[in-house]
């Protein structure tokens, strides 16, 4: 069934932060509300002076904004750019989709964000080295990336020896 969120209905709430200039008003996560499978979309309000999030990209996530009033500047590998009311901005997965937003004028700028979600994603931030694995905010240092097999070479060793497994193929075995 479809669902009309009329504007003037929104309530906006502060999404407060640590770092003062991330904080924004944000409306209710509109996705949830209609329990969509595959999309997360919610309006934001970026007041003058403000950041939206960290410069970031998504790796398993495309990302849509539409500016609904006022105006901003985009940051993207490309550089920075304008945006303004009626201006649609598509991000695509991966390093060439990572983006930003910054109020450079004297009025707030309101802008719909919505994106896809498929279960896990991992949001990168290339200016401060960080990695989140969302939705559970779990974030960490890239400078921590290791080789995929450093720690396993001693597999054999947490195994039960080749003859107590044959023996016995259909019984729990219990490491010594």
């Amino acid at each position: 069934m479809p669902k009309v969120f009329r504007r003037q209905d929104l309530t906006f709430k502060k999404r407060k932060s640590r770092a003062p200039a991330f904080e924004w008003h944000m409306s209710s996560r509109l996705g949830k509300l209609v329990n969509s499978k595959y999309l997360e979309f919610y309006i934001v309000s970026l007041d003058p002076g403000k950041y939206s999030f960290p410069y970031h990209f998504h790796r398993a996530s495309e990302e849509l904004f539409m500016i609904i009033s006022g105006e901003v500047t985009l940051r993207s590998p490309e550089g920075f750019e304008k945006v303004v009311k009626g201006d649609i901005i598509f991000f695509e997965e991966g390093p060439s989709g990572a983006h930003q937003l910054y109020n450079h004028s004297d009025s707030p700028c309101v802008y719909l964000d919505l994106r896809t979600i498929f279960g896990i994603d991992v949001c990168e931030y290339p200016d401060s080295g960080k990695i989140n694995i969302l939705p559970f905010m779990e974030v960490f240092e890239s400078s921590s990336k290791v080789d995929y097999y450093k720690g396993e070479q001693n597999t054999a060793t947490k195994w039960p020896k080749k003859k107590q497994l044959k023996a016995k193929r259909s019984q729990t075995i219990k490491r010594k």
